[in-house]
């Protein structure tokens, strides 16, 4: 802890009901991400980069339209510009237009009409947990982001669950040393891919501000950057409900198997949720919450790779 006594307490009534649970889990890397930590009683715990400084803030739903938020540290004053981002507020509009055709989506929007694509309009808060989950487990990129924040973040501002941290700047992701992302089991590309966006962050930040188009192009401009990157950088931080991870190891099999009953490819995938623009991520997030998502497994799971040995 670094002081007990809240910076800023806000009381947000949301333009139309959110599910803050949901809304918000795409941002938690893991069961022990050192930078979220979500409480039995569904108190919600984040730390954040932004420009004025860390910030450590707690959301607790209060209603169906209403959150209670406390922020702490040098970035809590202007915590409030950032908080209707986080409860979905620029997709409202966006949820009640979507009426999707298909049985399962039908229901799962039914049964989940509060979901909303967060915007954290933090792109390097995104970018490095995405870069490490680059062609590796979820797991193993998880462990490795627990590693490498808990040793180069710095302690979360005030009351902060015991072992949470903010994650580090730009600056001191460019200057982690080669050594300690192969003891993290990060590859050489990867890392390498880390330390370059780093470098660029200034410049990445600025997509916040462009239109889509322009956003996925600079992104795709970093050497390492494809497009299943971008689209996982641009559903987080740009609140993106139409950014398709493209390129994912499992997710065309995933779309395939649920909506059709067979597998697709990433073009078969894209060809037939071309109808569902400019939701195709909102379809996602949906199929996955409502559990509908699936993919029988024909053997056994590929083994997981331990960078620290090669």
């Amino acid at each position: 802890m670094t002081g007990t006594v809240p910076t800023v307490q806000l009381e947000l009534v949301t333009k139309s009901p959110v599910d803050l649970s949901t809304t918000l889990s795409p941002l938690r890397r893991g069961r022990f991400d050192p930078c979220h930590r979500h409480e039995p009683d569904g108190t919600i715990w984040r730390t954040s980069l932004l420009p004025s400084g860390a910030v450590t803030y707690r959301l607790r739903q209060l209603g169906p339209s209403v959150v209670d938020a406390r922020a702490w540290g040098p970035g809590a004053q202007e915590f409030d510009e950032f908080l209707p981002g986080l409860l979905g507020e620029y997709d409202a509009d966006g949820a009640a237009a979507f009426a999707p055709e298909h049985p399962k989506l039908v229901d799962a929007h039914r049964r989940f009409p509060n979901l909303r694509i967060v915007r954290t309009a933090r792109v390097m808060e995104s970018l490095v947990p995405a870069i490490l989950e680059q062609r590796v487990h979820t797991v193993a990129a998880h462990a490795s982001w627990r590693r490498l924040v808990t040793k180069f973040g710095s302690p979360a501002p005030g009351p902060a669950p015991d072992g949470m941290r903010s994650p580090p700047t730009a600056d001191v992701w460019r200057r982690v040393p080669s050594w300690e992302f192969h003891r993290a089991n990060v590859d050489p590309g990867r890392a390498q891919t880390v330390v370059a966006s780093a470098r660029v962050a200034d410049r990445l930040e600025e997509v916040v501000g462009m239109d889509r188009q322009s956003a996925h192009r600079r992104l795709r401009a970093i050497p390492g950057f494809g497009a299943w990157t971008a689209a996982e950088v641009a559903q987080r931080a740009l609140g993106d409900a139409d950014a398709l991870s493209v390129g994912d190891f499992h997710l065309a099999s995933i779309v395939g198997w649920t909506l059709l009953g067979r597998p697709l490819d990433d073009a078969a995938m894209v060809e037939y949720l071309a109808d569902l623009r400019p939701h195709r991520y909102r379809a996602i997030r949906l199929l996955e919450v409502s559990g509908q998502a699936r993919k029988p497994r024909f053997g056994p799971r590929t083994p997981l790779v331990d960078h620290r040995w090669h």
